[in-house]
């Protein structure tokens, strides 16, 4: 009893200061979530014609390539989620960290690949648009930035991405996956820019819905 007598309690005001950080951290590592409607309210097309239908997005090539940026966005670390279908060819993924419509990281796929005994290890590829793009990645590191999508699903058919970006770690799951398809890390510096739908080759399209992005704060 003597020493529980003698035993220094911290003050009210210390124990609401403990409170509020621990609250702080709290807020801290909250994520923010956001389902992004088909909507044109919400994109802005670069070289590309986009067409809304219900709850997916058609993204034709009118140039070298199509982008598709999400409005009013800065994406840091995160994740994004997503339904594909290949339109004419394949060539589409998603673009991200851009700073405009030639400065940008991807991630895309080549359905095409994914069943192709031949070419199934050049699947889903990493670029850095402009300084590398993909045949300068795979003449100076090959297999280090594509690679094969396990299980490897119908090229006709949805599949479903996960990407998960935590500069400068980039990892891709496809279908539910435990193990992600491509693992590598960004050449790029920047960390954070504009977040988008890409589509490559002129006069190919692509299909995509129920777009949602994570952000890590």
């Amino acid at each position: 009893m003597k020493n529980l007598k003698n035993l220094k309690l911290p003050s009210a005001k210390l124990c609401i200061t403990l409170l509020g950080l621990i609250s702080a951290g709290f807020a801290t590592a909250q994520t923010e979530r956001a389902n992004i409607e088909a909507n044109p309210k919400n994109w802005a097309a670069y070289q590309g014609k986009a067409t809304f239908s219900g709850d997916s997005i058609n993204l034709r090539v009118t140039g070298k390539y199509a982008l598709l940026w999400l409005k009013n966005t800065n994406f840091k670390n995160g994740t994004v989620e997503l339904d594909i279908k290949k339109g004419r060819n394949g060539l589409l993924g998603i673009a991200f960290h851009g700073l405009d419509n030639n400065r940008y990281d991807a991630v895309y796929f080549r359905p095409l690949n994914f069943r192709n005994p031949e070419k199934k290890d050049k699947a889903i590829q990493y670029i850095n648009i402009p300084d590398n793009p993909w045949h300068k990645l795979r003449k100076e590191s090959p297999g280090k930035y594509e690679g094969a999508v396990q299980p490897a699903p119908n090229p006709e058919d949805w599949f479903h991405a996960k990407i998960t970006i935590n500069h400068p770690e980039v990892k891709v799951y496809v279908n539910g996956s435990k193990e992600p398809s491509l693992a590598v890390k960004q050449i790029s510096k920047r960390g954070q820019g504009k977040l988008g739908l890409w589509v490559d080759v002129d006069g190919n399209d692509g299909w995509f819905r129920n777009v949602t992005v994570i952000k890590d704060e």
